[in-house]
């Protein structure tokens, strides 16, 4: 496929909801073969909450390639609410993060998360415990889209940081609204 012919699918897969289509797509080193790299992501939520009640966040990553991938679980649910990778908001306010943020050196093969070929995982974070919740309004809670790292070999892991192949995907936003008791 052609860089002209990417340019056209991605728009094509934007219009159409994004599902399973990376918006940033990165060229192969000279003598490499291109991998095809192609992750749905999805979200979900209870529809109303009471003030006070836990927020709890559901998110996929479902592998549609004929071959495992391996994600980086930094900065995902995978790994819990360990750095600021939600985008929530308050009718329509940003609501700022108050949860750890963690600085580290170069993964090991065990912050990787492998996804069988046509399979998902799925992992819940408790948002409420880094974002606040406590008024009554229309929340929107978004992933903010960026994978770390994405790898097709699992003996080419861990990757080093300057060798991260990242992955955007798309993942519709969700929202819930908090209700007064």
């Amino acid at each position: 496929m052609t860089r002209g012919n990417l340019g056209w699918v991605a728009g094509l897969c934007l219009a159409v909801g994004g599902w399973g289509c990376a918006a940033r797509k990165e060229a192969p080193a000279v003598g490499q073969k291109e991998t095809p790299r192609s992750l749905a992501c999805s979200l979900s939520v209870a529809p109303r909450f009471k003030v006070g009640e836990p927020v709890m966040v559901r998110f996929q990553l479902t592998n549609s390639t004929a071959q495992a991938l391996h994600v980086l679980d930094w900065h995902t649910p995978f790994e819990g609410l360990l750095n600021n990778f939600l985008q929530v908001t308050l009718d329509g306010v940003d609501i700022p993060y108050q949860g750890p943020m963690l600085k580290r050196g170069d993964p090991t093969a065990e912050d990787y998360v492998a996804i069988a070929p046509g399979a998902s995982k799925d992992a819940e974070v408790e948002a409420s415990l880094a974002y606040d919740f406590s008024k009554s309004g229309h929340y929107r809670i978004a992933f903010r889209n960026e994978l770390l790292d994405v790898a097709t070999a699992q003996a080419e892991l861990p990757h080093t940081r300057d060798g991260f192949k990242p992955m955007t995907v798309q993942c519709p936003a969700v929202e819930t609204t908090i209700v007064t008791p």
